[in-house]
């Protein structure tokens, strides 16, 4: 499908549905700097980059090049093509790219779709600079609660259940010469407020949703919208982990 009109459809109603608007971004870049000293002259590898909110995010953030290593052929399209953005095909087991090339990585919201996370994490300690961190934003099992979707959607929870584990990725990347630094909830608005949030849901684009019942569905959108008459104006805030290793 990556290839097709299908594909590129599929892509960007992801876009339009599960990017973060930048300004709701703001407690990431302040995690993000706690983490990593990122600046003009340095290269983040952005793993399952996306159509590039991130790597486009970096960027403007810290001025710093982005490798945005993408899989799919739709979504590397909307990857913004600037001088600082490098958008290279691959996925996390096969970088695309030279050894020791990278100050940082990113994960975001990808680990999840990594089908092996140990190859992966020696991929990316070849990728990158000795002592450069990885930064894995995602949800994992056990601390989703307060993820946007699985308060309107509780069911949704059984699907981050089958996700890998905070501990199983700390195995995997232990082994690959990458030790636990820091794990924290990162908050992040989805939506100027819980209106907007519920009027940019798109089922067939969101894997969390696609994963449930249509009866669970109906029920989960009838709480949102009646949150909603309760208090249109109430922010859309999800939270999310990041989870740092060194």
């Amino acid at each position: 499908m990556t290839g097709t009109a299908e594909g590129r459809a599929f892509a960007e109603e992801y876009r339009e549905a599960r990017e973060i608007p930048r300004a709701g971004l703001a407690d990431w870049r302040d995690a993000i700097a706690s983490a990593v000293d990122l600046a003009p002259g340095r290269t983040v590898l952005d793993v399952g980059a996306g159509t590039g909110a991130f790597a486009s995010a970096f960027s403007d953030w810290f001025g710093v090049r982005v490798l945005a290593v993408e899989p799919s052929d739709a979504m590397r399209a909307l990857i913004p093509d600037t001088p600082d953005i490098e958008v290279l095909p691959g996925r996390a087991e096969a970088l695309p790219v030279p050894d020791g090339c990278a100050d940082a990585a990113w994960l975001g919201s990808v680990i999840h779709h990594v089908s092996d996370p140990a190859t992966a994490a020696r991929e990316l300690r070849r990728a990158l600079k000795p002592g450069a961190p990885v930064l894995i934003r995602n949800s994992f099992p056990g601390r989703c609660e307060r993820d946007l979707r699985v308060r309107f959607f509780p069911e949704t929870a059984r699907i981050v259940d089958t996700y890998p584990t905070v501990e199983q990725i700390r195995t995997a990347f232990a082994a690959a010469g990458f030790p636990y630094v820091a794990l924290r909830s990162v908050p992040q608005q989805s939506a100027a407020n819980l209106a907007q949030f519920a009027d940019r849901i798109r089922r067939d684009s969101d894997a969390k949703l696609r994963g449930i019942t249509d009866d669970e569905f109906r029920r989960g959108m009838a709480r949102l919208r009646e949150a909603v008459a309760e208090d249109p104006d109430q922010p859309a805030t999800s939270w999310m982990d990041l989870l740092v290793l060194a």
